[in-house]
Formats: C-alpha cells, structure tokens, sequence
C-alpha cells in the first residue's frame, strides 16, 4: 500500500508510515502534499481554537455588560476567566497567529450567541448590544478587565 492510497484508508496508520519515512531520512518515499496539507490544517486548527476561546469571552463580557440577571453572572464570570486562560496558552504556544484572529468576525459571532440568550432569557432585543466590537483584544483577554 503506498502512502498515498493509506492517507485514505487509515489515516493515523499514515501519520506513522511518514513520521517513521521521515526520521530514517527516506526522504524521496514521503507523502510531500499531504504532509504540506496537515501541517497547513493544524494551523487552521489552532486559529480556530483561539478564536473560539474568544467567542465565548466576548459573548459573556456581553452579557455581563448588558443583562439585568444576576444568578448567571458567576457563571459568566468562571466562563471567561477559564477561557482567558485557554486562549492564552494557545498565544503562548502560537504567537504568530495573535495577529491573524478576525476580531470582527469573533464579534459577530459572539455576539449572535449573547444576543439570542438575551432575548430568551431577558426579553432583550439584539439591537441592545453595539453592532461592533467595543474593546480590544487585549480588553478581551485581560484577566483584569470587566466591563462595567
């Protein structure tokens, strides 16, 4: 089975074939594109967990800022603290990506979540919540800023 036709069939029986290829340098023997192609989607990967972890920190700061409930807001509060922490050890171990998250993108999804939660639980209409984003990335991952 050559590593092509395994890359379909078994994919972690691949990863092994081409780890164990490329530590005994038979170089010429590996699956060049493929290889290329994971390596590309855990960077995917990785931004996309990043950008996760701030969804659900931006989509409670808004709650936080903007429902009147006050037995969920704990809730919020440990929500975004472990989060922070989340998205911080994913910067940590991908800085280069910092400066490739989709603020806007984050928001407006963030803020789809928090705005169908108010309107549920609250009788809040979306409209309440500010069409774009109003704090910075570093307000957001702060473990010291909350709004007001």
């Amino acid at each position: 089975m050559t590593g092509r036709t395994l890359y379909d069939t078994d994919f972690a029986a691949w990863t092994e074939q081409q780890a164990d290829l490329l530590r005994s340098g038979q170089l010429d023997a590996v699956d060049i594109d493929h290889i290329a192609e994971e390596i590309e989607s855990l960077g995917r990967s990785e931004l996309r967990a990043m950008e996760s972890a701030l969804m659900r920190i931006v989509e409670h700061l808004l709650k936080l800022a903007h429902s009147p409930a006050s037995d969920p807001r704990d809730g919020w509060r440990e929500s975004v603290t472990v989060q922070r922490l989340e998205y911080e050890a994913l910067a940590d171990d991908n800085p280069g990506l910092v400066g490739r998250v989709r603020l806007p993108t984050v928001y407006d999804r963030a803020r789809r979540l928090a705005g169908v939660s108010l309107e549920r639980h609250d009788g809040l209409p979306m409209s309440i919540l500010p069409a774009t984003c109003p704090w910075t990335l570093a307000e957001i991952t702060d473990t010291a800023f909350w709004p007001r």
